[in-house]
């Protein structure tokens, strides 16, 4: 009979043979005398045909050659396997039956009719590549389509980057020091998906010495036309009501899939978990994953790290980041979807830091050496003509004023070759890029010039849920912005984005206030009278009288604000602001609860104001947007200040 094999290394552990929950059928572990030596089994093993399925035996085993080695499927169908060879303090060996094929499979050890379970492992069974790697390759393996070898894949460790030859092959000479491998997804493919992960990565498991093998599969796509949702912090931890609420953010997003058409792919611009909660509240990535893939079907989420996905248990900037690599991708990489050739960076730099909670803010904001190295190499193989999209958590700068920015918001470089704000943005002169990021929660654009704009996209989860909770219904960012995400539509190499307010269709764009009745709602009671939040209070009560505010959350130089009163337009101007709604949404009642809040209102600089002549005059606003589409609010004063006006549509 034909025979498959397979080699597996398992190491032994004493407490495996314990975990009898993994039983499948009564008779199993019943067979008590047959392994004397507690054994476990790696969770993911990749083999190649014609190899031997070993398990490494460090004690004295009462296994015989008559007993037989079982792989159950999960649909309970099993395969019996031969032990070819038994040797204590070494190998088990035994063959694979024939037709056996790649899946998750429960390995027995039988004896007549009695079965001892040994653990599970999913299983990926590698077709022969007719070659030797060579001497000094550690990972290798080939990148397929259609069962073919794909030639020209960029491929990295995340230090080299290679391509592979004209049957598909790439060797990498790798000191595996972030333990993964990654293709650089081409134009024009695509690559399956494990719910919502591209499958585009790898981890790696044996020494820098020793030679593994990890194979890409792509999929012809045309994907020339796409658009792309981006979505920044999502911070879920089982708190504030916060998976009902993303249930609600996720029809939302949801319904702009559907209406988008076409292919469609998500960013996330990091912190989707919220390392606070981790332990207290068990919800980490393996949970994110769980909440997402029940949100949404058929569609690849990239992931961008932020600072809220590292483990604060571990010390320094890699071992924090290790179960986000591990769990969900690599910290930095990058793919081309159509024409647009996209990069992940993570600018989060814990170097140096030590273990523990009281650490947490402890990281800088800058690009290490190592990135800026790997990312050179990465843009050597990318035409100037093509547009560059690049991610990372923390945006360059931030709004200092209503026209002003902090330059030195990214200054945390202190070694050579690592990168700040200025040095990162000459770095990429040569490209048309766009740097989109997320962390403030909030909403602004920013054009550093002709060939580099900045784009902060705001949060899925606003103020970190507290609006929703507090007021529920209302789903807004410290800037008044409605959680959502940006919406990137592509045609070839030309692009436009706009933003989705969650709860609300896509007319939903600016909130407009008539002052005059704001004034009479965000009072000092409204906040238990606390002194802090009479801050609020005097912002407002400092508009003269018949001001209109508008805060436009997607502004950028692209956009016109006007207002008008009885068809005369008035004198607009710029305002570093507070949004009321926001205020009484969360500030108020936060302030009625405790005497420090945190998540309260922020000025921010998207906001517009004009005076008019009278407190009963009807307001014309009209806002138009960089694509061009218009946007009205007819203002009949005076215009009652309304929370429940404000609250999700759907």
């Amino acid at each position: 009979m034909k025979t498959t094999h397979l080699l597996i290394t398992a190491l032994l552990a004493v407490f495996c043979m314990a975990a009898v929950s993994c039983e499948e059928k009564p008779e199993d572990n019943k067979a008590d005398d047959i392994v004397t030596t507690y054994i476990s089994v790696p969770s993911n093993t990749e083999i190649e045909e014609g190899a031997t399925f070993s398990l490494v035996v460090s004690g004295k085993t009462n296994i015989k050659n008559d007993d037989q080695i079982i792989l159950r499927s999960v649909a309970n169908q099993e395969y019996v396997c031969h032990i070819v060879n038994i040797k204590d303090g070494s190998l088990l060996e035994f063959e694979l039956a024939d037709g056996i094929v790649s899946g998750t499979y429960k390995i027995l050890v039988r004896r007549g009719s009695s079965n001892y379970y040994i653990g599970t492992t999913n299983l990926t069974i590698l077709r022969p590549l007719g070659i030797e790697p060579d001497p000094s390759t550690s990972v290798y393996g080939i990148v397929t389509c259609e069962d073919k070898g794909v030639p020209g894949v960029l491929v990295s460790d995340g230090q080299d980057i290679v391509r592979t030859d004209e049957r598909g092959i790439y060797q990498i000479q790798s000191q595996k020091a972030w333990q993964y491998v990654f293709i650089i997804i081409p134009s024009g493919y695509e690559v399956p998906c494990q719910g919502i992960l591209p499958e585009f990565h790898a981890t790696l498991s044996k020494p820098a010495n020793v030679a593994e093998r990890k194979d890409f599969e792509l999929m012809k796509t045309n994907n020339d036309r796409f658009t792309l949702f981006v979505c920044g912090d999502m911070h879920l931890a089982k708190r504030n009501n916060d998976l009902a609420q993303f249930a609600d953010v996720a029809k939302t997003l949801n319904d702009a899939i559907s209406k988008a058409g076409g292919k469609c792919y998500c960013m996330t611009l990091g912190d989707m978990t919220w390392d606070v909660y981790w332990y207290s509240n068990s919800y980490t990535f393996p949970q994110y994953l769980e909440t997402a893939n029940a949100s949404f079907k058929d569609i690849a989420f990239f992931h961008t790290m932020g600072n809220h996905d590292n483990d604060m248990n571990s010390v320094g900037d890699y071992n924090k980041a290790f179960r986000y690599t591990r769990d969900i991708a690599p910290t930095f990489y990058s793919f081309n979807l159509g024409k647009a050739h996209f990069i992940v960076l993570d600018n989060i730099d814990y170097n140096n830091v030590g273990a523990g909670d009281a650490l947490r803010g402890e990281y800088v904001l800058d690009y290490t050496a190592e990135q800026m190295a790997w990312l050179r190499k990465d843009l050597s193989y990318v035409d100037a003509s093509t547009p560059v999209f690049i991610t990372s958590h923390a945006p360059l700068s931030r709004p200092s004023g209503a026209e002003s920015f902090n330059d030195k918001y990214m200054s945390g470089a202190n070694s050579s070759g690592e990168a700040n704000m200025q040095d990162f943005i000459a770095s990429l002169s040569a490209y048309n890029v766009h740097f989109l990021s997320g962390h403030t929660h909030n909403v602004f654009h920013r054009r550093h010039n002709d060939r580099f704009a900045e784009h902060n996209e705001g949060a899925i989860c606003a103020s970190w849920w507290w609006s929703g909770k507090e007021t529920p219904g209302l789903h807004l960012s410290q800037d008044g912005a409605p959680g959502g995400f940006a919406v990137w539509s592509f045609d070839g190499k030309d692009f436009k984005y706009s933003f989705r307010a969650a709860g609300h269709d896509d007319k939903y764009q600016f909130r407009a206030y008539d002052m005059n009745e704001v004034k009479k709602v965000v009072v000092s009671e409204a906040g238990g009278g606390k002194a802090k939040f009479n801050d609020f209070v005097s912002a407002v009560s400092a508009y003269p009288a018949n001001t209109i505010l508008v805060n436009v959350w997607d502004y950028d130089d692209g956009w016109t604000v006007k207002i008008s009163e009885n068809g005369n337009d008035l004198a607009v101007s710029k305002d570093y602001a507070y949004d009321p709604a926001h205020i009484m949404a969360l500030t108020a009642p936060r302030y009625k609860a405790t005497d420090s809040p945190n998540f309260t209102t922020a000025k921010w600089p998207h906001f517009f104001k004009a005076k008019a002549s009278s407190a009963n005059s009807t307001v014309t606003v009209t806002v138009t947007d960089r694509n061009g589409k218009v946007f009205t609010e007819t203002m009949s004063r005076p215009k009652a200040f309304n929370l429940s006006d404000y609250k999700n549509k759907y």
